[in-house]
């Protein structure tokens, strides 16, 4: 499955405002409920701010991947925000986080996140196509980058 083939298009965020964990969480929440017919946002913030309780999801390299599992859902949804400023997400290397992708899984779905985040760690190991990410205004260039690299492999 290609990260572009879940990526909800009008829950990306090139440009976030958010300057805290929590508020980050909170956006892209909100971005994925404004976007998807009777998604709970609510709901999903929780179950976020839960998971971050357990440890963080901030990867290191500026990368933080929030993901959670929703009863309510019949299939696999992923947001993507671009934080230009940062985000102080508690990440494993201390540094700040600039690029999330928020993946939510149904509740009854096997396997199918755990390879997605696999997928989105191998597209994020490459310093050139994280720069790329900073560096792209629209959420057209942003889908243009990800169809890029999954081409690739």
């Amino acid at each position: 499955m290609k990260l572009t083939d879940i990526l909800v298009r009008d829950a990306c965020l090139p440009d976030m405002k958010a300057r805290t964990k929590k508020e980050a969480l909170r956006e892209l929440s909100d971005a994925l409920a404004g976007a998807v017919e009777g998604f709970d946002g609510g709901a999903l913030l929780n179950m976020l701010l839960e998971r971050e309780q357990l440890g963080t999801t901030a990867m290191g390299d500026g990368i933080a991947i929030p993901h959670a599992r929703m009863e309510s859902l019949d299939r696999l949804l992923a947001s993507f925000g671009r934080s230009r400023q940062g985000i102080d997400f508690d990440s494993i290397d201390g540094k700040r986080t600039h690029l999330f992708f928020v993946l939510v899984a149904p509740g009854k779905e096997g396997s199918a996140h755990l390879l997605t985040l696999a997928h989105i760690s191998r597209m994020m190991a490459t310093d050139d196509f994280r720069a790329r990410l900073l560096d792209l205004e629209t959420t057209e260039d942003l889908f243009r980058a990800f169809e890029e690299e999954e081409s690739k492999k």
